[in-house]
């Protein structure tokens, strides 16, 4: 059976939209491009078949290619069931990649695409929020051995694979990209930054400006989408329980203040954090009439919604991907893309060219990890690769830098 035949996707026939996407990201991403030249002359992944968990849109969709043009065989499956985009997966199983993930897909047919891409007993992985590490550390002891080496995308899977690691049962190397400084300096600064708000103004049609935005959680992500709130005119509120972020909030000019004293001034509250229940019912009980609830951190449980739920009286769609919860004393409050990522599940994702810079490193890193002897265990990304991808990003941009001369590399090595 062709890849086509054997994929789980929507409709097969929606791919010429998909593939229009993918040469749209493609035309953005010079880095992704020219590792995909250089693949495919020195074939790094000959004979290896490859399995990937990533939020199934364009720009992922061109990563699966270049590694598939590397000579791997490849599958995938979309990490979260509102942000897979079905044109774009009919183009990938079109193109040979054995792809299972459709728009909404249930919990069990969520799950069932996971271990389909694990069924293609893959010899390296691309995951995101550790959920492929988690399946086969769980359930499939035996196949997790097989396993050569992967990259993780997120903080929330590095998170997991630490604790793995840490309770010494991670089976195999895996480089954690998200640790790396071309990502989180700027894809979670600069890429979720922007794409939360494309995301929520496109759902809600509704101005930033003038509104009380609160950030809750203020690593790079919350910096980025902080500092793009402010961007767009509105006052913003940091609400943290770290102290070294909370005084970096502070001096960054924002307002800081626990979450329950931050509830009943916020218009607009984004969740930013990696951790459950991070607005619960207490605050939820303190919140304006018209409150609007978003998330854009990897799991759908930064918003409480069993509280939620427990505090309305009825729920409906108010317009498409924003649900209405009206409590008992009349006040709404919305809820978008049920608590999943913002930026994705309601939007397109990250920009193309941040992506490129994340894509880069994932694309680096598998090769690193499956062509090198690591250890079992949570790596970082070598030095040498996050410089040569910020190399490659201001070569793309036409931007030169000066090097020290061999008198400043020696004077800054000498301790006289």
């Amino acid at each position: 059976m062709t890849a086509s035949q054997q994929s789980m996707v929507r409709d097969i026939g929606l791919h010429p939209s998909g593939e229009q996407k993918i040469a749209w990201v493609k035309a953005h991403m010079p880095l992704l491009r020219q590792l995909e030249e250089t693949f495919r002359k020195e074939q790094p992944f000959a004979g290896k078949r490859i399995s990937m968990c990533l939020h199934l849109e364009a720009k992922t969709a061109y990563l699966a290619l270049v590694i598939q043009a590397g000579g791997a065989e490849v599958a995938i499956a979309g990490s979260n069931p509102l942000s897979t985009q079905d044109d774009v997966a009919a183009a990938l199983a079109v193109r040979g990649v054995h792809t299972y993930a459709w728009h909404g897909a249930t919990e069990d047919e969520y799950n069932m695409h996971l271990r389909s891409v694990l069924d293609f007993d893959p010899v390296g992985l691309i995951d995101d929020g550790a959920d492929l590490a988690t399946i086969l550390h769980r359930d499939r002891p035996e196949q997790a051995k097989r396993i050569a080496g992967g990259c993780e995308e997120t903080t929330t899977g590095i998170v997991r694979l630490r604790a793995m690691a840490n309770e010494g049962i991670l089976q195999y190397p895996m480089l954690g990209v998200n640790d790396a400084l071309c990502k989180h300096l700027f894809d979670n600064r600069y890429g979720t930054g922007q794409s939360v708000w494309d995301g929520f103004m496109r759902t809600t049609n509704l101005v930033i400006a003038g509104k009380t935005v609160v950030v809750v959680g203020y690593g790079w992500c919350g910096k980025g989408v902080a500092a793009r709130a402010r961007g767009l005119g509105a006052q913003v509120i940091v609400c943290e329980v770290d102290p070294i972020r909370a005084v970096e909030a502070a001096m960054e000019g924002y307002a800081v203040m626990p979450l329950l004293e931050a509830a009943p001034r916020g218009d607009i509250f984004i969740t930013v954090t990696g951790n459950k229940y991070v607005i619960h019912g207490e605050a939820m009980k303190r919140m304006k009439d018209g409150a609007i609830l978003g998330n854009a951190g990897h799991f759908d449980v930064e918003v409480s919604k069993p509280d939620l739920e427990g505090l309305a009286v009825s729920v409906h769609q108010a317009r498409p991907n924003i649900d209405e919860y009206r409590l008992q004393d009349g006040r709404r409050l919305y809820l978008i893309a049920e608590g999943r990522l913002v930026n994705l599940a309601a939007g397109d994702g990250h920009p193309a060219e941040v992506m490129d810079m994340t894509f880069a490193l994932q694309a680096l890193g598998l090769r690193e990890v499956l062509t090198n002897n690591y250890a079992p265990g949570l790596h970082r990304i070598p030095e040498h690769i996050d410089r040569e991808v910020a190399q490659m990003r201001l070569r793309s941009w036409g931007i030169e830098i000066d090097r020290l001369t061999l008198e400043q590399k020696q004077y800054a090595e000498s301790w006289q």
